[in-house]
């Protein structure tokens, strides 16, 4: 391999720091789009996690020239037939300036789903590609309801309506090292490590 260094692909300073420590054990100096000083916005035009995963990891890998590590990922509710889906990040378009604006419409479109009804998932694909071309991927995914009100202040995003009802508590309310252990990210991100294991080994 001709860098120890990976590539986070993100401009997401909140989704670099779950990356660093989920990542912590790997023998990898992680930099992000920032460190390389990378400006450049990926558009995200697949119709998939994965095909968006894809489309960022071969052009920062391309552009930084090293390992690159890139993830797509979102909520899926069912009641709102699987969105916002891969809009997550833009949900709501322009109307929506930030995470708070986001949270509001998500409940906002939900208000009258009962309980029992306000099932959901975060999912998380995970692309990896070295510059020469090799490339593997990876899924993982988190099951929880949309609790009727934001609470807890850890993580960023949907977690503080994302209610795990195996901890009686939302994904806000956790510990960065157990949400790490059970989320989405830290699902795919397990199987990315043994992934990058093995392509590492045929380097």
């Amino acid at each position: 391999m001709p860098s120890t260094r990976l590539l986070i692909a993100t401009h997401n300073q909140g989704k670099v720091q779950e990356f660093r420590h989920l990542l912590d054990d790997l023998p990898l100096e992680l930099v992000s789009l920032n460190d390389l000083g990378i400006s450049e916005d990926v558009e995200e035009t697949g119709s998939t996690f994965l095909e968006n995963a894809w489309l960022k990891a071969r052009t920062y890998s391309r552009i930084g020239g090293i390992l690159t590590l890139s993830d797509d990922s979102g909520l899926e509710v069912d009641a709102l037939g699987g969105q916002p889906g891969i809009h997550s990040a833009r949900y709501g378009g322009e109307a929506c300036r930030n995470d708070e604006d986001r949270l509001s419409l998500l409940l906002s479109n939900m208000k009258d789903v009962p309980w029992p009804r306000r099932t959901a998932r975060f999912r998380c694909c995970i692309a990896i590609c070295q510059p020469e071309g090799a490339e593997l991927s990876v899924v993982g995914s988190v099951a929880g309801m949309i609790q009727y009100e934001p609470k807890g202040s850890e993580g960023f995003g949907y977690d503080p309506v994302f209610y795990l009802p195996s901890f009686a508590r939302t994904m806000s309310e956790l510990s960065m090292e157990i949400k790490n252990r059970i989320s989405h990210r830290g699902d795919a991100t397990v199987r990315a490590v043994r992934a990058l294991d093995r392509l590492m080994a045929r380097s």
